[in-house]
């Protein structure tokens, strides 16, 4: 099989896998990453068939949707590639990139380095900030029940990783905890500078809800 098959049928398969997945998390998001990655691979010496598999099948199992299991994704990963016939260092290899590319597990000792890596994490993080961001924030936070805001709930700026996990604080403070703290973990130049502007973004939506929520304009 060609590498362009392999991406053609990988994608077929993240796509019917996540067809009833919560919209933050749904294929549009990986297409949205997977085009991502191939624009920021454009600068960066990475093994593109490791890049584009690792950014289709980086969500194929999303821990925070199976009950908090980190394992999952890397060996739903890992299974379909090896039915796939693909070699077992590019299975390792993207499996490394799913189980270490998470915000989440930036909480712990960073144990795994790789260009590829770089080039996945920083088109997912990304796709977690700007526009695109706001609304998948809001989307998850209704699917989940939280709150917009809460003026009484202070934002926690010192979570611990389980804290972060079991978290229900309004969807304003995950912008505080999460979402404004990427364009600083950036890894290359090109994701460093798409960011500054997504991140703007953000900061000039936060004063507009604000001012909307004290009545001020």
């Amino acid at each position: 099989m060609s590498p362009a098959e392999l991406i053609e049928k990988t994608a077929a398969y993240v796509q019917e896998t996540l067809k009833q997945a919560e919209g933050g998390h749904d294929w549009w998001h990986i297409l949205r990453v997977w085009n991502n990655a191939k624009l920021i691979a454009q600068t960066e010496p990475a093994d593109m068939l490791v890049v584009e598999l690792a950014a289709l099948l980086h969500d194929i199992a999303d821990s925070k949707f199976h009950d908090g299991n980190e394992d999952i994704g890397p060996e739903t990963a890992g299974k379909f590639l090896q039915s796939q016939g693909v070699d077992a260092g590019v299975i390792h290899h993207v499996q490394q990139i799913i189980r270490h590319m998470s915000f989440k597990a930036s909480f712990d000792a960073v144990t795994f380095h790789s260009k590829e890596l770089k080039v996945v994490q920083d088109a997912d993080r990304l796709d977690a900030i700007g526009a695109i961001g706001i609304a998948r924030a809001f989307t998850y936070g209704g699917f989940k029940g939280r709150e917009l805001y809460n003026p009484e709930i202070a934002f926690n700026l010192n979570m611990s990783k389980e804290e972060y996990k079991k978290s229900t604080a309004p969807t304003i403070n995950h912008f505080y905890e999460k979402l404004l703290l990427l364009k600083d973990k950036m890894n290359t130049p090109t994701a460093r500078q798409l960011a500054e502007e997504r991140h703007q973004f953000m900061e000039t939506y936060l004063n507009q809800f604000y001012a909307e929520w004290n009545g001020e304009r």
